[in-house]
């Protein structure tokens, strides 16, 4: 097929991974590729972007030793998520007052409107507050899908993004099953491509069928070298915020300022730093007041305000113990060094800390009260820092909560 004037492309150009593209190209020419992949990293590095660049590379009518021509028909649908062989699926938030066929239905016109979000705004934080996941329905859709003709591929491409999140659902793993049966009899020429920043939450039998293929972080300076270039954000703030990324330019996105207002990652950054401190504090009801901050419903949104306070914890203990050098959080260095000596924190004691770390988490995904999931883990928090503090009668005065940047 010659190239021709198609629809203008809406996903932005793929950032980096470089040796990851390279296997799957060599993969590709020889006739190896994977019929069932999953792209596993960490999140917000571009894993259903690579996913997308592979899909249109099994479509492209004349790939080349770079990938894709970007030029042919195949490859002018496939970027502007057009192409009738590329199925690409995600979590979504559950559609009010839908069961059954319906919810499939909702879910579809659902995954359709982000589609067209998508190629209004390519280029978004990997980030969402939202409660979502991989209904029961979106599987039925891809199975219904996969049963027929493709249109112009040999045949059908489903990405499934955050395959994770097929599992924390509804108390079941019917979702996941439904997958798997997929997985296990994949009707005629179908390809899958399943990615995850947690894969070890996958069930083992959709492990077991796919061939897994690590999406390294990429390199800090090409983050902010994206950030600058590719979004235009002024470069100390890109330097700052490409520090923090851990090498995802979704997760880098995420801690840039929306106007007024701070990155949703930046806010979440801020909340777990003032927990952490609370924790320390010498008056315990300070830990109280933080916890009665929380709405009494919703516990699975904390589980990335966890993952912060974990980070914050491995700060306290590398400020603790004079290694300085390796503080993620450089910009709070100073405060954290002022409450370690007010605290006189004990770097030996903070691995206990993530144990109660890891029981919130396990309370906030059994959507128990999060009020009463903060108020425990400060509660363990403290514990573990703190084992001789003298509690809420303490003379000590309370450490101010402040902010950790600027």
């Amino acid at each position: 097929m010659a190239a021709f004037e198609g629809p203008p492309v809406s996903l932005h150009p793929l950032i980096g991974h470089d040796g990851v593209r390279k296997a799957l190209r060599v993969a590709h020419a020889r006739g190896e590729l994977p019929g069932s992949l999953l792209l596993h990293g960490p999140r917000g590095v571009g894993k259903q972007r690579l996913a997308l660049w592979l899909a249109q590379l099994v479509v492209c009518d004349a790939p080349g030793p770079d990938g894709p021509c970007q030029r042919c028909g195949p490859c002018r649908m496939a970027l502007a998520l057009e192409h009738p062989d590329i199925h690409w699926y995600f979590p979504l938030e559950r559609p009010k007052g839908a069961s059954g066929e319906k919810l499939a239905d909702k879910l579809e016109e659902a995954r359709h409107r982000e589609l067209a979000e998508v190629r209004a705004q390519p280029k978004r934080p990997s980030f969402s507050d939202q409660i979502r996941a991989l209904y029961l329905g979106s599987v039925a859709n891809i199975r219904s899908k996969a049963a027929k003709r493709p249109s112009m591929a040999d045949g059908p491409i489903f990405i499934v993004g955050q395959a994770e999140l097929l599992v924390p659902q509804e108390a079941s793993q019917e979702a996941a099953n439904a997958l798997l049966k997929l997985l296990e009899e994949p009707p005629g020429d179908a390809r899958f491509i399943l990615t995850s920043s947690e894969p070890g939450m996958l069930l083992s039998t959709i492990r077991s069928r796919t061939v897994p293929l690590h999406v390294p972080p990429l390199p800090v300076p090409l983050v902010e070298t994206f950030l600058e270039e590719g979004l235009g954000v002024a470069s100390d703030t890109a330097g700052w915020a490409a520090t923090l990324s851990q090498g995802s330019p979704g997760r880098a996105m995420a801690f840039l300022p929306d106007g007024d207002d701070l990155g949703p990652l930046e806010s979440l950054r801020r909340q777990a730093f003032h927990t952490v401190v609370a924790a320390l504090a010498d008056d315990a009801a300070a830990g109280f007041e933080i916890a009665v901050g929380f709405p009494p419903a919703g516990a699975r949104k904390l589980i990335d305000l966890f993952t912060f306070v974990e980070e914050w914890l491995r700060d306290l203990a590398a400020a603790a113990a004079g290694a300085d050098v390796v503080v993620f959080n450089q910009d709070a260095l100073a405060r954290l060094k002022k409450h370690v000596d007010r605290a006189s924190i004990d770097p030996a004691r903070v691995p206990m800390a993530f144990l109660a770390v890891e029981r919130a988490r396990e309370l906030a995904r059994g959507n128990v009260n999060p009020q009463l999931v903060m108020s425990g883990l400060i509660r363990d928090l403290r514990a573990a820092l703190r084992p001789a503090s003298t509690g809420a009668s303490g003379s000590a005065s309370q450490p101010a909560v402040e902010g950790v940047r600027g």
